[in-house]
């Protein structure tokens, strides 16, 4: 390998020591290494960042989108809600998600189903009180091992697909690789399941420590004609709340305190909580349940251009010293209070006649106007607006489901290709109203993006000074040319180049060779491509080493050791099972 090939080698080798031993931002990381393969030299500026205009990405970015859509109108919450439950104990929770997410994945994209769960198992997480980041990348690589079970599992199986038949290979069955993904799959799962919590620490705490936890009072009405209407409170989910607790109902007047979670819901109930403010937030994307002031219907525009606000109460504000109704807040404000807390005293009082005091912290439904317009209003000491908690467009909520389902049907049996159904799906769901302009730009997760770019260009440099290749030729010298030798050779020369570069670019680059080398050797070239698909597949102990990798990342606030812990005995495994099923296979 010439000088521009052992460069690029290091630059790889420099990321790795990066991200192992600095905290720095992934995407930062990556960006900073294209830009010293620019500036020695190696790389075209051109090609090092054509990463950005990638098929690939602009699928990602697209499914997000689409995956925003669901979100928004709270299908994503009734989904968690109605089939995910409340497991007991971290090992029944990870199978509640990864075994149906490995059957999943088997016959869809495993990008759109990463995206519509990451959210979907965050807000799980945060219900029943298990970090996210004890599930979110053992359910990751649950899904990249159901992949490996069909042929449209994976773009990567389809790309090997295409470089056989584009060689005069006859083309892989729909079911061909499932003799040997399956029980990888299988053997996989049972690793996961029965490690993978143990195996994480816990990077995103889900106890509060209650001391700390500003508390608040917030009404809640149960819609006449809701889905809540008639179940029990424990039935409605919520209990299941963590850090939530429900004060009272009133009934018409009649108070009922001390609630059991087998007293049913009547249409019109006022619920009273009290709660740390995610609990507070999670309650208003609970489909049935409505802030009980009067003042949000009142607001002008629809509730799906709102968000939520936090709002302390200054010493100067005009309404201190005066109950929320007296004061007149909505007419004054043109926004609504929905909960309220004030620090070492717990209200009881209906949200209406709370009298105001300085320090009080509000909990407001306002328009985006509201920050510019109080930020520095000596009304308030802190406006700050809430991520992620604006209303939920439930009435949406089967459109939405409707199109991710179209988007992963039409992709999944080839009526469109993956990236022209994330565009339609895309262009669906802000066109009927699913997700708002604003709400799609927020929805894209531009760390994962500006990763993703720079991950291709630096592959692009790999290729163009042939490190990846020179790197594979010399694994194959070193490990001899008998049969199996060649077999275990192709195997974990991927796996390398999977862990370096992106899955398709390491299938395109060991499909021709294992081919060659099969027709140099006389042997059959099957069980040499499904060494290469398997391996190319197997990205467990990286965060680049596969898009949803990535998109676990940051949700999960996981470090590059957690990747290396989890994934280094999953390589083991299922090197271990692919190996023992196609070995035999060559003399077939």
């Amino acid at each position: 390998m010439g000088f521009e090939a052992v460069l690029a080698l290091a630059v790889v080798v420099g990321i790795f020591l990066l991200l192992l031993v600095t905290r720095w931002p992934v995407e930062a990381v990556f960006l900073g290494g294209v830009v010293v393969l620019v500036g020695a030299g190696v790389l075209p500026i051109d090609r090092a960042f054509a990463g950005f205009a990638n098929l690939g990405l602009v699928t990602v970015a697209l499914l997000y989108v689409v995956a925003g859509g669901v979100q928004e109108t709270g299908a994503i919450d009734w989904l968690g809600r109605a089939l995910l439950g409340t497991p007991r104990g971290e090992r029944r929770a990870l199978a509640t998600v990864a075994v149906p997410a490995a059957a999943l994945s088997a016959f869809m994209n495993n990008t759109p189903l990463m995206a519509l769960l990451i959210p979907l198992v965050k807000d799980w997480c945060r219900r029943i009180g298990i970090s996210p980041s004890k599930l979110l990348l053992p359910l990751n690589h649950a899904a990249l091992l159901g992949g490996t079970c069909v042929l449209i599992g994976t773009s990567t199986n389809l790309v090997a697909n295409s470089l056989l038949m584009a060689s005069g290979q006859p083309g892989l069955g729909m079911f061909e690789l499932t003799p040997v993904g399956l029980p990888v799959a299988i053997a996989g799962l049972a690793y996961l399941l029965l490690l993978g919590p143990r195996l994480l620490p816990e990077r995103v705490s889900v106890a509060a420590d209650s001391a700390a936890v500003r508390e608040y009072l917030t009404d809640m009405l149960v819609e006449a004609g809701g889905p809540l209407v008639g179940k029990t409170i424990a039935q409605a989910g919520l209990r299941s709340l963590s850090g939530l607790y429900l004060l009272e109902i009133d009934r018409g007047g009649r108070v009922l305190a001390a609630v059991g979670p087998d007293e049913p819901l009547l249409a019109d109930d006022r619920l009273v909580f009290v709660g740390a403010i995610d609990s507070v937030v999670e309650l208003h994307r609970i489909r049935g349940l409505a802030p009980a002031t009067a003042q949000i219907v009142r607001l002008d525009g629809p509730r799906s251009q709102r968000q939520l606000v936090e709002a302390v109460v200054g010493p100067h504000c005009p309404i201190a010293g005066k109950s929320v109704r007296e004061g007149r807040f909505r007419n004054r404000y043109d926004a609504a209070i929905i909960a309220v807390s004030r620090s070492g005293e717990r209200l009881r009082s209906k949200i209406g006649d709370i009298v105001l005091r300085s320090g009080d912290t509000l909990l407001l439904e306002a328009r985006p106007s509201f920050l510019e317009r109080f930020r520095r209003a000596p009304d308030f000491l802190l406006v700050s607006a809430i991520d992620g908690a604006t209303p939920r467009r439930h009435d949406r909520a089967p459109l939405a489901l409707a199109i991710l389902a179209g988007v992963v049907l039409s992709a999944g049996f080839g009526l469109l290709d993956i990236a022209s159904a994330a565009l339609f799906g895309a262009v669906a769901v802000v066109l009927t109203g699913c997700i708002g302009f604003d709400a799609a730009r927020r929805s894209l997760d531009t760390s994962v993006l500006l990763t993703i770019g720079a991950a291709i260009g630096i592959s692009a440099a790999l290729e163009a000074t042939g490190a990846a290749s020179g790197l594979a030729g010399g694994l194959l010298a070193a490990l001899g040319s008998e049969p199996w030798q060649v077999l275990v050779a192709i195997y974990f020369s991927t796996l390398v180049l999977t862990q370096l570069i992106t899955n398709n670019a390491a299938v395109a680059l060991m499909i021709p060779l294992a081919l060659a080398l099969a027709h140099d050797l006389g042997m059959a070239p099957l069980p040499l491509a499904l060494s290469v698909i398997m391996a190319a597949s197997a990205s467990y102990a990286t965060p680049f080493g596969y898009q949803t990798n990535l998109m676990v990342y940051g949700p999960g606030g996981y470090r590059f050791s957690d990747y290396l812990r989890l994934g280094l005995p999953l390589h083991v495994i299922t090197a271990m099972v692919t190996l023992a099923l196609l070995i035999p296979m060559l003399a077939d």
